[in-house]
């Protein structure tokens, strides 16, 4: 499919840091905005939509902006805790669901933190994510320092426990799953499409990882960065993580206008809308989300997306 993108203001690429200095300057970003952002928005009563005929996996009415940019989405949803001792390969999490028994079984996702994050971090995508009909994970790492590919290695892991081990196993499609992560979270999310291709989306947010070559990649990605993140800059992260990707594969490349290294640990309604977008099309195949992700999006929030359009 041809691929569209919108204008964007010519850049410099920065140059990478020394990477102690990257490493210094994640953790005080980290520390800076973590207490901020700890409360979970509480779940939502609603009536449980039905399964939608015709394909097997939507779930939900037809999608609408309002809809995709609400604080929460259309199915109930509870949480239970996963204490560290209890988890194997992670460092425990919280695991948010939809409550109904009668709608099938759900996609799940895993989501990790940045470097010296924890899941505090992006606890605010658990509800947001899990009441448009998905189990969410969002976890904690095994120490606040894994580099990027552990923190894929984690984010499996924690796919395996939800799919083989949670109490809410039954609930859980285990041939649709996806990764997120922010920051070295978003580069682990990088390494856990690498490594398991099966899976069927992942949105870095933000992302760091030493290496800039994710051409191996086969799992629909959205890239997120953020127009001035000095902490991973776009030019010489987000953006040449999306562009090493193939060109056959369904991609996208989001940069947020006027956004820091910090903006996906805190709500944001061009995230989670886009991010909403991606995970229903390609864990759910659910096509009524073309048309927010196809032809490319525009916006004051956005600075520049680029896209391969969703290959049907």
């Amino acid at each position: 499919m041809p691929r569209h993108a919108s204008p964007a203001a010519p850049r410099h690429s920065a140059r990478p840091g020394r990477r102690a200095r990257l490493v210094s300057t994640l953790a005080i970003a980290a520390t800076l905005v973590a207490p901020a952002i700890a409360h979970t928005p509480p779940a939502r009563a609603a009536q449980a939509p039905a399964v939608v005929a015709g394909n097997p996996y939507e779930r939900g009415p037809a999608p609408t902006v309002a809809s995709i940019e609400a604080d929460l989405g259309p199915f109930a949803t509870a949480t239970t805790t996963v204490s560290r001792g209890n988890a194997t390969g992670f460092g425990g999490g919280t695991v948010h669901y939809p409550t109904t028994t009668s709608a099938g079984t759900f996609g799940a996702v895993a989501i990790s933190p940045g470097y010296f994050g924890t899941q505090s971090s992006i606890a605010w995508y658990g509800n947001r994510v899990a009441s448009q009909g998905f189990v969410v994970i969002t976890i904690d790492t095994l120490s606040i320092f894994d580099e990027p590919d552990s923190r894929g290695t984690q984010l499996l892991a924690a796919l395996d426990y939800l799919t083989q081990r949670s109490s809410v196993r039954r609930r859980i499609d285990a041939g649709r799953l996806g990764v997120m992560g922010h920051s070295m979270g978003g580069g682990g999310s990088l390494a856990a499409a690498t490594t398991r291709p099966a899976l069927q989306a992942a949105i870095p947010l933000t992302p760091y990882h030493d290496n800039a070559n994710w051409s191996p990649v086969r799992v629909p990605t959205l890239v997120i960065g953020a127009e001035n993140d000095t902490t991973a800059p776009v030019g010489s992260y987000a953006e040449p993580f999306y562009t090493s990707l193939p060109a056959t594969l369904d991609k996208a490349y989001l940069e947020l206008d006027n956004a820091g290294h910090a903006a996906p640990i805190s709500s944001n309604v061009t995230i989670a809308k886009y991010s909403i977008s991606w995970l229903k099309r390609f864990i759910d195949n659910d096509t009524r989300y073309e048309q927010f992700l196809c032809p490319a999006p525009s916006g004051p929030a956005i600075q520049e997306y680029r896209d391969t359009c969703p290959h049907s």
